[in-house]
C-alpha cells in the first residue's frame, strides 16, 4: 500500500508531495516536478508518524536550520553504484556543495580505478527519490551550473541560497536539463 500526504512550503518554493509504506518515508518530491506521478495518481492520504516526523524536519529546516535528525526513509531499487553517490551525497554538510566530478574522483578513488564517469554519477543522484533529506540540490557542475536538479532550478537556487551558500559562484544555464 502506497500512502501521500502534501507539505506547504514557504512561498520561495514549490509545495512538497510525499510517499510512504506505512512505516517509512519512501518519496519526497517538489510538486509539478520529476517523479511526483507515483504521489499523485497512486495512494492513500493518511496520516502517518513518519508523515509528522518529516514535516516537522521540513519546518526545521525552511526556518533555516540544520535538522539534527533525519526521518525514517527506505530507498528502493538501490543498487550498489547508487548507495555509492547517495552515501556521499549524504556527507555534504548544510551549507556546501560538492560537484558531479568530485563525487566520481572519490568514487575512482574507492574502487582504485582511474577515472569514474561524472555522467555516471549524475543518473544516480538525479534518481533520487528523497530531495532535499538526502541533499541531491548540494550536487552542482564543476564550472558552477546549476543544471541537473529534478525539483526544478528555481527549488535548487532557493534550497542553496536557504543554506546560505554563496550564490556568485553559480549560474543558471541558458540551455539544459534543469529548466
Amino acid at each position: 500500500m502506497i500512502y501521500k500526504c502534501k507539505y506547504k512550503t514557504p512561498k520561495e518554493f514549490s509545495d512538497i508531495l510525499m510517499t510512504s509504506d506505512g512505516e517509512y518515508l519512501t518519496g519526497l518530491w517538489f510538486e509539478n516536478f520529476m517523479d511526483e506521478s507515483e504521489c499523485k495518481n497512486n495512494g492513500i492520504e493518511e496520516d502517518l508518524p513518519v508523515f509528522e516526523e518529516t514535516k516537522n524536519w521540513l519546518d526545521e529546516y525552511f526556518s533555516g536550520k540544520n535538522p539534527k535528525f533525519i526521518p525514517k526513509y527506505k530507498l528502493n531499487n538501490l543498487t550498489p553504484f547508487r548507495k555509492e553517490v547517495i552515501d556521499i551525497i549524504n556527507t555534504i554538510t548544510f551549507g556546501n556543495t560538492l560537484t558531479y566530478k568530485d563525487i566520481a574522483e572519490i568514487i575512482a578513488k574507492k574502487r582504485g580505478i582511474k577515472r569514474m564517469s561524472s555522467q555516471a554519477v549524475g543518473g544516480a543522484v538525479g534518481w533520487n527519490p528523497i530531495c532535499i533529506i538526502i541533499p541531491c540540490h548540494r550536487v552542482v557542475g564543476s564550472s558552477g551550473n546549476l543544471t541537473g536538479y529534478g525539483g526544478g532550478i528555481k527549488n535548487k537556487i532557493a534550497l542553496l541560497t536557504l543554506e546560505k551558500n554563496d550564490m556568485t559562484k553559480y549560474f543558471v544555464p541558458k540551455r539544459g536539463t534543469a529548466l
